[in-house]
């Protein structure tokens, strides 16, 4: 019996020696990422002042290129047919953690980094998704995991992934589609926001297309007869396709602009175009109110004496949830904590507030704390990613941090500007530090990785066989132009 107690006492004393060991290890990598953050808000900045659009994001590319081989990353540019994608890796062996980089802005949205609207000048774009402060961060959180790997001899692989385009390039399509993640045990990934939590989904399925009409100009009042209104075209399809939403699930969205709609009004438009969105939590009732959508444009077209053609520019899957990394990350995100304002981002925030919706900022404090892990897969996510198609190949899960003051929306003015400021790269830290912990537990608890993987193929069902929604067509490397 002595023995036995003994016995038990040792092992007790082991598991609390390795615990308290992980526990200092994980302290380390906490304050490696606090002596690097001047290094990735330098970074960060750099790629808010690039601001570039879906594809054309060349420098901002090259900036975390660059920082990635400076840190020991062997990198492969030019991935999957876009040249602003990259995968950089160190280490070798399994498991294989990656973590995904975004960088592109939005057309439209130009702003200083100012509580009052004022636009940049010299550009159109502004990064009002975060996306910025994302790709920093992703690399910010793989440089600490990489050091933390080499000192410790272990084995391994660490996996950076450049996406491109996820504003409806649907760049992490092109990536999975060309078996990219084939390799990959689990994806990491997180996004800016006015909180702090656990990312669990599921977002919507999106399609998204252009549609362009051709006619005949004409002078339009000398010889109106004459001529055949591309415009028409576009303008009549739009208005069935807003008859058409009684008549769908209510929980579908569709949204649309005129891209292009005639040069002078006394010029019958021979050309035009209106660019689409479809949504919905399930992909197949996308795929059938895209078909619907479709049935409209041709219809438009008849009635118009116009012809009518389509290019699907987009499409993304919904978020599959993965309940068991959900878990492990909101952990190490409570054990991280969220932002704390200091004097100068109250006074921010106090003057962005009076330009919100609604005049005034959410309470502050929301943005120190983390909410709740809330799980429910029959939950209606309001936006799509193309993370959504990565979740489908492997077990994938992410945060979102306070980068923005609470009650910001985001693809916003008000967003762009908290870009640019100590709030947002407060938050990126938030996020670096909750990736880099639980890429640490993954590299080193295979029990984890081998329930995340069991929970994606219940979650998919044995018959689930992947087809991006864009089909097979290639990059939409244009989109923006």
């Amino acid at each position: 019996m002595n023995f036995l107690r003994l016995a038990c006492s040792l092992s007790a004393l082991v598991l609390a020696g390795a615990t308290l060991r992980a526990q200092t290890s994980k302290n380390d990598v906490l304050a490696r990422i606090d002596r690097s953050q001047a290094t990735y808000t330098e970074l960060m900045m750099k790629i808010w002042e690039y601001a570039e659009v879906g594809f054309q994001e060349h420098k901002s590319t090259a900036a975390l290129q660059d920082q990635l081989k400076r840190e020991g990353f062997t990198v492969q540019s030019n991935v999957a047919g876009m040249p602003t994608a990259f995968v950089a890796s160190y280490g070798s062996g399994q498991p294989v953690i990656a973590l995904l980089a975004e960088y592109d802005a939005l057309p439209g949205l130009s702003q200083q980094g100012t509580p009052e609207k004022k636009e940049r000048p010299g550009t159109t774009a502004a990064h009002a998704c975060g996306h910025h402060a994302f790709g920093a961060g992703s690399v910010e959180a793989a440089v600490a995991v990489k050091d933390w790997l080499k000192a410790g001899g272990r084995s391994g692989t660490l996996r950076v992934y450049g996406c491109p385009a996820e504003e409806g390039g649907s760049g992490k399509v092109y990536l999975v589609r060309a078996g990219l993640f084939k390799d990959v045990d689990v994806a990491l990934h997180w996004h800016a926001g006015d909180r702090n939590g656990v990312t669990t989904g599921p977002t919507k399925a999106n399609i998204s297309v252009k549609f362009r009409f051709r006619g005949a100009a004409a002078h339009a009042s000398a010889s109106p007869h004459r001529g055949r209104s591309a415009l028409d075209g576009v303008e009549a399809m739009n208005h069935m396709v807003n008859m058409m939403r009684e008549h769908i699930l209510q929980d579908t969205r569709i949204h649309y602009v005129i891209t292009k709609g005639g040069e002078a009004p006394n010029v019958v438009p021979a050309f035009a175009e209106v660019y689409y969105y479809v949504r919905h939590r399930d992909r197949e009732v996308v795929r059938e109110v895209f078909e619907r959508v479709c049935q409209a444009a041709k219809g438009a077209a008849l009635g118009t004496g116009t012809t009518a053609e389509w290019e699907i520019i987009g499409g993304v899957h919904d978020l599959l949830p993965n309940e068991t990394l959900a878990r492990l990350t909101h952990a190490n995100l409570e054990q991280v904590g969220g932002v704390t304002y200091d004097d100068a981002d109250r006074a921010f925030a106090s003057a962005l507030g009076r330009n919100l919706p609604g005049g005034r900022p959410a309470a502050l404090e929301l943005a120190q704390q983390i909410s709740p892990l809330r799980i429910d897969p029959l939950a209606d996510g309001g936006g799509s990613t193309d993370v959504g198609d990565v979740s489908y190949a492997v077990p994938t899960v992410g945060v979102h941090t306070a980068t923005w003051v609470p009650g910001t929306p985001s693809h916003s003015w008000q967003a762009a500007a908290c870009g640019a400021t100590a709030i947002c790269a407060k938050g990126r830290v938030v996020a670096a530090k909750a990736l880099a912990l639980t890429a640490m537990d993954l590299f080193t608890q295979p029990a984890t990785v081998a329930a995340a993987r069991a929970e994606i193929q219940k979650r998919r069902g044995e018959a689930f066989v992947y087809a991006p929604l864009l089909g097979d067509r290639a990059p939409a490397l244009d989109y923006r132009n």
